[in-house]
């Protein structure tokens, strides 16, 4: 009897690792790409054809476009942004340790410490350097 049971689970641990147990999920993909690409065939064929210059221009929430949409823009502007999010994900790095705070005891606090020094180090290279001056 417990040679029958060892047979069947050796047989059964064989067939979840044969090529077998990925047939449901190859006829899935199958499944998924030939509506996709159904879909795409019907909607082309059966939606509307009308090429107008009013139906081909830019919607723009209903204003008039005027001029080119690739005008300049100063380059503080980026700069400010990727400032911004590097400094907010430091911050966001401050949510474990406040959760965790108590049980990290004063390794994490020193831990937190050199964290806060090194962004503080950066942001003052930065207020250095002047990237944050807005006069040219």
């Amino acid at each position: 009897m417990l040679h029958f049971l060892q047979s069947n689970i050796t047989r059964a641990v064989a067939d979840v690792n044969g090529s077998g147990s990925y047939l449901p999920i190859a006829l899935q993909f199958l499944f998924v790409f030939g509506m996709i690409g159904t879909l795409l065939i019907v909607t082309h064929l059966l939606g509307p054809s009308r090429k107008r210059a009013d139906k081909l221009a830019t919607f723009a929430s209903g204003i008039e476009n005027h001029g080119e949409a690739r005008s300049p823009v100063a380059i503080k502007y980026f700069l400010v942004a990727i400032l911004f999010v590097l400094f907010d994900v430091e911050v966001i790095f401050f949510y474990p340790y406040a959760v965790n705070f108590k049980a990290l005891g004063w390794d994490g606090f020193w831990a937190v410490v050199m964290f806060v020094s090194f962004f503080l180090c950066g942001f003052i290279y930065i207020v250095k350097k002047g990237a944050l001056k807005w006069e040219d």
